[in-house]
């Protein structure tokens, strides 16, 4: 079920950046110089702090032409930095991705993000295409493929990015929301895949 503010402005997401990072925090020493991917943006709070912490790159996707439209806003002023915000409905698969981006869309980015996303599309589309997605996100992946979502989501993706070279290097449930649904409060979990490169 939809929230809506008192002035008719949609929430789409749990409290706001600083909480979709928690657990996460090792990202920001690590986002200086960085090219940042943010799948399912919103509007672009998290790429806003990583840019804070020196993130040199920042492309980021949503469906919702309202929050890319807020996100562009923000970065209209970060004339140092590479920023372009595209709406995108992900049940086209990266043929979706590459066609919004065109000739920016990068072969490879430091850091993808994908925090509370995975559920939402998992509602919409079928399990073979949405790992097929998470597949080509790892692939485009240089460094650190961060996520946040439930323990279900995680048992069901993880072989297909640890296919891709990747490593579990960190596991966080420190943060904690509570359901609309059942009122009941639980860990959020949190983990970031690094890329294993030879020494």
């Amino acid at each position: 079920m939809a929230d809506w503010t008192d002035r008719g402005i949609q929430r789409r997401c749990i409290s706001y950046s600083a909480f979709r990072l928690d657990g996460l925090a090792d990202l920001y020493a690590r986002s200086h110089g960085a090219s940042v991917l943010d799948i399912g943006c919103n509007r672009g709070w998290v790429s806003f702090d990583l840019c804070l912490h020196g993130a040199a790159v920042v492309h980021g996707l949503d469906s919702s032409e309202v929050t890319i439209a807020t996100a562009r806003e923000w970065f209209a002023d970060f004339r140092s930095v590479d920023s372009r915000f595209e709406i995108v409905d992900l049940q086209g698969g990266a043929g979706a991705i590459k066609r919004a981006f065109g000739e920016s869309y990068r072969q490879e980015y430091d850091i993808v993000l994908m925090l509370a996303v995975y559920h939402k599309l998992r509602r919409i589309m079928a399990l073979p295409a949405l790992l097929h997605l998470v597949d080509h996100l790892a692939h485009h992946c240089g460094k650190f493929f961060v996520w946040r979502g439930s323990r279900e989501e995680i048992e069901e993706f993880e072989s297909t990015v640890i296919a891709k070279g990747f490593r579990r290097v960190h596991y966080s449930e420190i943060s904690l929301v509570q359901r609309p649904d059942t009122q009941n409060v639980e860990a959020q979990p949190s983990a970031i895949w690094a890329k294993d490169h030879p020494l």
